[in-house]
């Protein structure tokens, strides 16, 4: 997943996000049945945190709620073993 994260940071691509979510999440489950419940932790931890974070910042939890539900969906969908590649943003560099 920390893979994912720095490529993500690193390529700063628009529309990638959904892309290094599924695939960190592919990654870690890729590792068996420990990594796949490490990514949802992980994936779950940092969905939550961002409802926090929204709250503070604009005063309601709803705000972003579509993307969160789509970084959620990602996620979910790299965990089961689903090629990340689905949210591939077109022209992103063939490095990530």
């Amino acid at each position: 997943m920390w893979r994912a994260y720095s490529d993500m940071r690193e390529a700063n691509y628009k529309d990638s996000d959904k892309y290094f979510h599924a695939r960190g999440n592919y990654d870690a489950a890729q590792r068996g049945p420990g990594g796949a419940w490490a990514a949802k932790v992980i994936s779950d931890a940092r969905e939550g945190s961002q409802r926090v974070t929204d709250l503070f910042r604009h005063g309601d939890s709803g705000h972003g709620a579509a993307d969160s539900r789509a970084d959620r969906a990602a996620n979910e969908w790299g965990r089961s073993g689903k090629d990340p590649n689905h949210f591939r943003p077109a022209g992103l560099p063939p490095k990530y």
